[in-house]
């Protein structure tokens, strides 16, 4: 992948698009804001499409294959690292949520709901893996009432 800065585009389109016959994809670098990718419409359809056939797949497997779905708890800690942290059946519990996630969202066309409950789950084995944390956040205690809206 080759980088230019944002303002490259804005001077010399033509000579920045060019660059795209030659590289994959082209980051423009911006320095106040995120980043952004150019690529052609033709590479941008062929990620959705592998992205799409991997996805149905996978969860073909996992709906189908009890066997898929004990190997996946065996492996999925070379995937998400973080899982070790994790009691067994909450790692079977983020694999359910998460392949029924990735059914989901291939209908809406957006990760934005995967990418969620990867987050949502590593922020839980935070939890588990400081024992400090974990025995504040389970532990029995009272309710002290509605919390105010901040000022």
């Amino acid at each position: 992948m080759s980088e230019v800065l944002f303002s490259e585009l804005v001077n010399k389109p033509k000579d920045t698009v060019a660059k795209l016959g030659r590289v994959r994809d082209l980051r423009l670098r911006r320095r106040d804001d995120e980043d952004l990718m150019l690529t052609t419409a033709a590479r941008a359809e062929q990620n959705s499409e592998l992205v799409s056939a991997t996805t149905k797949m996978f969860v073909a497997l996992m709906q189908h294959d009890e066997h898929a779905r004990a190997l996946l708890l065996d492996v999925i800690p070379e995937a998400f690292p973080w899982v070790r942290f994790l009691p067994r059946e909450d790692v079977q519990a983020f694999l359910v949520e998460l392949v029924g996630t990735l059914r989901a969202v291939e209908e809406l066309g957006s990760p934005a709901p995967v990418v969620q409950v990867i987050t949502e789950w590593r922020h839980t084995a935070e939890v588990h893996a400081d024992p400090e944390l974990f025995a504040v956040l389970t532990k029995d205690s009272e309710d002290h009432g509605p919390v105010p809206p901040p000022s």
